[in-house]
This record gives structure tokens, sequence and C-alpha cells, in this order.
């Protein structure tokens, strides 16, 4: 067998959603397949003299001398699919995933192409956005500065038989994401808009992060609270970490007119912590400041931070803001820790292992700080999605310890928005929906720019009744935090669909469902939304999916966590459920 290695540029395209597409209409789809590789895929490939390997159905495999051309092609090949889909149906709508890798492959005596380079383009391939371009690091760093397109850096993947984790970059070039197409494109910022950085870890010490990520957390949490800023949400910022970065091109990506980073260096009982506030739309720096303090001024630094960030962004401060400035979760060095701790359980995603053992690390910092109002708060949210979801505690168990937390929270600090928010959950949870409509609306006067405060928002008020009002909010709450969490587009996609706007509410769920395969997420919105509007087919394919990602799925285990003003409309959604060939369980 005559075969050679070589170094190449592999880009990987496929159809998103073939088989729903290819079930609802097989001639059509292929036909129109096969329309698109003769007019967008062969004439990009040709153009940046590349090989196409293997071509599918419903996909490509091509090889180029020069990564540079590969990822030119690949954005090239993006925009033309969304010039050509951006009026399509949704359900008719083809969209592409392509990955871009450069690496070492074999070369078959036939000309096909094997090795670790495919199979790592292939696997970044699958966690791309719909309609995006996602590169390996090896193929940024060969292409930056040479394509037109910015780099949003998602961090070292675990991707499927691939040894090691290969860190990848989802590029932005202008072209609409599917979330934008669901009814999320954020509007233009009306509020100077600030990105606080995670922190540079300047010890030398692993063990340290944490600290430094808590830092800039409660630095996050208090600027939030002004009403004059628009902050970016962690999530969004915090994909920035453990690079250097260009802060114009930061402010670009993440619509940001301000950006603020520092490190901090750790050491005995001391603490150094260096600040800049910097103009993202020149570079200029307009603050800079350094704090050289004993570990147990931390909170004095980072009252000391926001209150200069306010007063040099010209924010005009009322006075019970002023008041507000002092936010720290815990005066308690050591509880703080573990508080940190639990943040790091809980931003994973909820579920009963990361909400248990968030609990975990908020019940040991409360011990060690029994007067924190937020631990209090967010415990009590804790034990309601117990309640909710049966984890552990029996309901009235865990409803008792939600009314005791909370009740606490509020004794200390009647001015906690997580607290609202969790008593918010609780008159949810008692179908006393006005009350729950209220308590939002503290919440959100209290924290109005917290994009999670909104985003949670958004679904109390569409339970609530106030489905219009609750599709506002989870686009505030987007547009306040440009990299959101998949989430949102499901609070999104339930909002839409209680506000009867069926094809934005399957844009979005789809969207839900694509950020998360396999998860089982926005199907059971989807078999209800296409069920309730006629297409049988789908709403079944729907309904398969959801019980192949949970095979215990029945509908009367569903209207157990369901809690929705409106009674009759809840019974029809179940009913839809139902005949979309969900299991009704017992």
């Amino acid at each position: 067998m005559c075969e050679r290695r070589k170094l190449a540029a592999i880009l990987v395209a496929d159809v998103v959603g073939y088989s729903r597409l290819a079930g609802a209409d097989e001639e059509g789809t292929l036909s129109l397949l096969r329309t698109l590789r003769g007019e967008v895929i062969d004439p990009a490939v040709a153009a940046y003299r590349g090989r196409v390997v293997k071509g599918t159905g419903d996909g490509a495999l091509v090889e180029f001398r020069s990564v540079v051309d590969a990822v030119r092609c690949a954005i090239e090949m993006q925009k033309a699919m969304a010039a050509r889909h951006a009026d399509a149906p949704t359900e008719r709508r083809v969209e592409f995933r392509i990955g871009v890798h450069l690496g070492d492959v074999v070369e078959e005596a036939d000309g096909d192409l094997m090795g670790d380079g495919v199979n790592i383009a292939a696997r970044i391939e699958g966690v791309c956005e719909p309609g995006g371009v996602a590169v390996s690091e090896d193929a940024w760093r060969q292409t930056e500065g040479k394509v037109d397109a910015q780099a949003l850096d998602a961090g070292a993947q675990s991707l499927k038989n691939i040894a090691r984790p290969v860190r990848v970059f989802h590029l932005r070039f202008g072209q609409r994401r599917v979330d934008e197409r669901a009814g999320a494109a954020p509007p233009a910022p009306e509020k100077p808009a600030i990105a606080v950085l995670p922190f540079e870890n300047m010890s030398g010490d692993p063990e340290q992060d944490n600290f430094c990520d808590g830092l800039v957390d409660d630095i996050l949490t208090t600027l939030s609270k002004l009403a004059g800023l628009r902050v970016i949400a962690r999530h969004s910022s915090f994909a920035y970490k453990g690079r250097p970065v260009d802060v114009r091109e930061v402010g670009k990506q993440l619509g940001a007119r301000y950006v603020l980073e520092g490190g901090m260096r750790k050491g005995g009982n001391r603490v150094r912590v260096n600040v800049q506030l910097i103009d993202a739309a020149d570079g200029s720096h307009v603050w800079a400041e350094r704090y050289d303090r004993a570990l147990d001024d931390i909170f004095a630094i980072q009252d000391g931070i926001t209150l200069a960030l306010a007063t040099e962004m010209q924010v005009k401060l009322t006075e019970g803001e002023q008041a507000r400035l002092r936010y720290t979760t815990t005066s308690n060095v050591a509880a703080w820790s573990r508080w940190i701790e639990g943040l790091a359980h809980y931003r994973r995603g909820i579920t009963k292992d990361n909400t248990a053992a968030a609990t975990a690390a908020w019940e040991k910092a409360l011990a060690l700080d029994p007067s924190s109002a937020a631990i209090h708060a967010m415990l009590a949210w804790m034990h309601m999605l117990d309640a909710r979801f049966g984890w552990r505690d029996d309901r009235p168990r865990a409803m008792e310890k939600t009314r005791a937390h909370l009740e606490r929270a509020l004794a200390l600090d009647p001015d906690n928005a997580d607290a609202y928010l969790a008593s918010a959950g609780l008159m949810w949870f008692e179908r006393r929906f006005d009350e729950a409509v209220a308590d939002v609306h503290k919440a959100l006067a209290l924290a109005p720019g917290s994009a999670d405060a909104v985003n949670l928002a958004s679904f109390y008020l569409t339970n609530s009744g106030r489905p219009e009002e609750a599709v506002a909010a989870s686009r505030k709450a987007m547009s306040l935090n440009p990299n959101y969490p998949a989430n949102y587009l499901g609070n999104l996609g339930f909002a839409l669909r209680m506000a009867g706007r069926v094809e934005e509410a399957i844009a979005a769920c789809r969207a839900y469902d694509e950020r998360l395969p396999g998860s089982g997420f926005g199907l059971a919105d989807l078999a209800i939304l296409y069920r309730r509007s006629g297409r049988s087919d789908e709403a079944a394919n729907a309904a398969r999916r959801l019980l192949a990602a949970r095979p215990g799925f029945t509908v009367a285990d569903w209207l157990k966590t369901q809690i929705l003003r409106d009674e009759a409309r809840l019974a029809d959604d179940a009913a839809a459920l139902g005949e979309a060939g969900l299991p009704a369980g017992g």
C-alpha cells in the first residue's frame, strides 16, 4: 500500500438537522443539496484552491495546502448560505456547521485522507454552532490577522475519541447567528457598557485562581446594580481567560465601550491588585490604580474599584445607589472562598449533581458567616429547585428549607435582589402569581444590569401570564450578555410559545436544542409547537429524540414540574405531548 504523511489544512462541513429535513421531504432536500454543492461549495473550494476528498449527501471533507485559504473558503461558504436562506421558512432552512484544523494527515494511494488531522477537524465541526465556523488553535494561530473575522476563544474542548483536549475558536464574521434569527438580536446599547475581564493570577499558584475569579465576580455583581451602566455578563467576559487580548477587539466583540483588566498577587496576609480601565474605542487608559493591602481588606479594595469606576465613567448615582455599592457576599474570607466554590458548580448547569455540590459548598460558607443575605438567598433557590424536581428532600421539607433561608435573607438585607428572585420562585410554586410578578419587578429594580436576574425573570413572567413582557426580558438579558448560556434560549422559546409567536418560538427552541445536542432541552416545547401547528411528523420526531435523550420521560412527570397560571393551556400542552407520542406515565 502506498501512503504518505503530510501537513494539511482540513475543512469538514456538515448539514445541520439533515435527518429532519430529509424526513420531511427527502427528494426535495437531496435536490437542494445538489444545487448547493454546485452553486456554493464547489465554486468556493475552487476559488481557494482546495480539493474535495469526500462528498456525502449532507457534507464534505476538503483539503487545502494553505490554512488561510481553508478558513477564507469556510467564511465565504457560510456568507453565501446566509444570503441564500435568510428568508427561507424555518423548517426549510439549510445550515452548515464547518470545522477547520491544521494537522498531520495520511494520504492513501487513492487520494483519501485519514489520521488525527481529519478526525480533529470532524470533531470541531461537531461543536460548531449552526451557520458558523469553528477552528482549532493551530489553525487560528496561522490565520489570525489574515482573514476578515474575529475569534471567540471557547477554551480547551474534550472531543470524542480525541486523546487530548483541543482549544477551539468560534469565528465571528458578520453573518446573523441562528440565535439572533430566533428574535434575540441584541439592540444597540443606550447605556455605556463595560466588560470586566478575568484578572491575571500573578502569584504563580494555580490554587489562587478561584480567589482571583471571586474578586471579579463581586465587582461584576456590584456594577450590575448601577442603573447607569450596562455590564457585560461574566459568561461572555470570562471567555477571554488565560490568553492575551487586544482590548479594542474585546470591545468590538462584546459591544463594550470600556474594558476593565487587572491582576492580583497574594502572598501571606497581603494582597496586591492592579487595575486599569481602558477606552476600547482607541485603547487609551481612562484610569488605573494599585491596591496593596492586608488580605482582610479585600472587600475594601473591591468597593474602591467599583466606586472609582462609577466616578470615572461619570455615572450619576442617586444616594440609594451609592448605598448599594457596598455589595459583598460575605466579609469572611474563608466563607467567601466556599461561596466561589459553590458558584463554580452552579454555573455548570442546573442538574441534580451540580446543585447538590453547590448547596454543600454554600452550607459550609453559611456556617462560617451566618449573616450573609446572599448565601441565604441562593440556598433558598437551591431548595426551591429541589422542591420542583424532587432531587433530594421530599417537597414539603424542601419548601420548608426554602422559606427559612428566604425569610432570613430578607431580614438581613431587604434590598437583596437574589432574595426577591428566590421569593418570586416561592410565590410561583405556591401559585401566587401576582406576588411572584411583584417580586420579579423588585429584583429587577434592585439589579437592573444583571443578565442572569433578567433571564430568570423571563421564566417567572411567562408562567405568571405575561409572555410578551417575558419576551422583552429575555431579549434584554441577551443584550446584557452577548455570549449568553443556552438556557437563555430556552426561556425565550417558552415565552414566545406562550405568546403565540409560533415560528419565532420554533427557531428559539431549535437553537436551544442545537446548542446542547443530546440533552433533550427544547424538545418538549418543539413537540408541542409542531403538534399544535399541524406538523405531526415533526412533532413525532421531536418526541422520539426527547425519549432518546431521556428514556424515562413521561407526560405525568413533566406535569409535576410545570406550574402555569393558565391551567387550560397547560392541560392542552400535556395533551399535545401525548399526541406527539410521548408516554403518559402514572
